[in-house]
């Protein structure tokens, strides 16, 4: 029988997004869950698998899979397959494909989240054409995956890309990563979660308290956003203040790397304009004339699915590389 199709894995802080697809990357079967990080490695491996038996259950095609494709949070070596880090799930050293193809009994390439994303958008997004590129991804934490004259940036030991973990404010919140004032503390959907939660505990922050029925571990970006749009003052500032550090940060990168286009995706980029008016105001104000004249910023033109994308394309391109040169 011959094995005509892939399964893609977009594995975040929050959600594993997985698929079945056609050799041309036309999705086919795709479930959502959640991932469960506290469950540690196994648990989250698990959780995985359970997500590629289902895309093949419903997908009727538990035989046909050529290979599997996986973007993970955090540095990576792709050719070793082990994660060095990735803050948001607590792993370190994690020798993720040996892990996965001994499981699944298929071959797993894998590759940062973000870089998967910013390929997603590369080849079937807002990207298509554009040579230099930057993706922003904006969710539980920040990722960010660098096109540079048509190609994936990887840098000398893969790590490139990690615009969440440049310092932005020196004497700032503790990162998970080690590191103090990370711009992923000021700007991501859990920094504004924990601005949330530090005015509860000062006795401020009421409507939060209100809002998520009391409890405060239901206050999450979305809470906060639709308090916004309601007038909510207090909800307004956190996202004007995570919106002008996310802007400070990639008017540093506008002003090192000079791209055309700069696509922003991710979750917490759903809590609304006041986050995206202040981000666009603070590179504005940030970014070298030279380069901001040069720069577009727009929404991802997959949505939530240009990991997904990535990571089929990822899939295609190692198994059947004629076949990805044709469709992409």
């Amino acid at each position: 029988m011959t094995k005509n199709s892939v399964i893609g894995i977009d594995l975040g802080g929050t959600k594993i997004y997985t698929a079945l697809a056609s050799l041309s990357g036309e999705i086919i079967a795709e479930v959502k869950v959640s991932t469960q990080s506290a469950l540690g490695v196994t648990g989250v491996q698990q959780n995985i698998i359970w997500t590629v038996e289902q895309v093949q259950i419903k997908a009727g095609s538990k035989d046909q899979v050529r290979a599997v494709g996986i973007g993970v949070p955090g540095p990576l070596n792709v050719n070793e397959g082990v994660v060095y880090q990735a803050p948001n799930l607590g792993w370190r050293e994690v020798p993720i494909k040996q892990i996965l193809e001994k499981a699944l009994k298929l071959p797993v390439y894998i590759e940062n989240d973000a870089n998967l994303a910013a390929i997603g958008e590369h080849l079937r997004g807002a990207g298509v054409g554009v040579r230099d590129l930057i993706y922003v991804a904006v969710g539980t934490g920040i990722g960010g995956g660098l096109i540079l004259n048509g190609q994936i940036y990887h840098g000398a030991g893969f790590g490139a890309g990690e615009l969440g973990h440049m310092t932005i404010e020196p004497d700032g919140r503790p990162c998970n990563c080690g590191n103090k004032g990370c711009l992923e503390t000021l700007a991501s959907g859990s920094a504004m979660v924990q601005k949330a939660l530090d005015l509860v505990k000062n006795g401020q922050g009421q409507s939060f308290l209100t809002a998520a029925q009391g409890e405060p571990q239901k206050i999450s970006s979305y809470l906060i956003a639709q308090l916004a749009a309601a007038g909510d003052k207090e909800a307004l500032s956190i996202l004007e203040a995570a919106g002008i550090a996310l802007g400070i940060g990639l008017a540093n990168v506008i002003n090192l790397l000079n791209p055309s286009l700069v696509i922003l995706g991710g979750g917490a980029l759903k809590v609304g304009r006041p986050y995206w008016e202040a981000m666009e105001k603070e590179v504005s104000r940030r970014a070298l004339q030279a380069a901001w004249r040069q720069v577009r910023l727009i929404p991802a033109g997959l949505g939530d699915r240009s990991g997904l994308f990535g990571a089929i394309a990822l899939a295609c391109q190692n198994e059947t590389p004629d076949v990805s040169r044709r469709t992409s």
